[in-house]
């Protein structure tokens, strides 16, 4: 548990030291709101909301060992392929079909990593938490080359807060820290929400003509 709390101290100064956010990027200016800007941004803050609350209950399940864990795993899976169909919605299906791959093996390294953390099994935590690491890393290139509103280093440190986030979510419940658990996942919640936020507003500044008012 020493090395979890570890990685995710790391995780987390790595973040706060990590390139400007998105607004310090010479990028196109952000078009006025408009019922479709707003359309936007209400989707995307629905899919990641999903994308921690069910991973939150697929945690909560699998550190208390109860038969729910399956079931929370399979809808945090099909989240990933909502994600991926809202981003083909303006990249193309070959683009949805590769971040939906990229998040599904974020998914399936984070069970990996917390059965390894359950089980005190250092190594395997290490080498799973090493692979989610270079995930957030390629989700971040990934993301960056579709869209010059998403800087790499800037989706870096974003994905590497999530990361850190999350997994003092899966310590805090480890380690029956309940007073933590819950400053965890207000922390994963209100990051996710700005995360979604930034991807919105770089959807929006590279395809301005769709969302100008009518």
């Amino acid at each position: 548990m020493i090395r979890l709390r570890t990685i995710a101290f790391v995780a987390l100064c790595g973040a706060c030291a990590a390139a400007p956010a998105f607004a310090g990027q010479k990028t196109a200016a952000t078009p006025p709101s408009t019922k479709a800007t707003t359309q936007l941004h209400d989707a995307m803050r629905k899919l990641w909301t999903d994308h921690v609350v069910w991973t939150r209950d697929y945690i909560v399940a699998a550190v208390d060992g109860t038969p729910d864990a399956d079931a929370a795993a399979a809808r945090l899976m099909k989240n990933q392929e909502d994600i991926g169909n809202a981003v083909a919605g303006f990249y193309g299906k070959a683009a949805g079909d590769q971040l939906t791959s990229l998040l599904k093996q974020h998914i399936a390294i984070a069970v990996d990593l917390i059965k390894a953390a359950k089980a005190g099994d250092k190594a395997a935590q290490k080498q799973a938490d090493d692979k989610w690491q270079q995930n957030g890393v390629d989700i971040a290139t990934f993301l960056s080359k579709a869209n010059p509103n998403w800087p790499k280093d800037a989706l870096v440190a974003m994905m590497k807060t999530h990361l850190s986030t999350t997994t003092n979510e899966v310590v805090a419940r480890l380690t029956k820290d309940w007073t933590g658990d819950v400053k965890a996942y207000d922390a994963v919640y209100a990051h996710i929400l700005m995360m979604a936020d930034a991807l919105s507003d770089g959807i929006v500044k590279q395809f301005p003509d769709k969302f100008r008012a009518s």
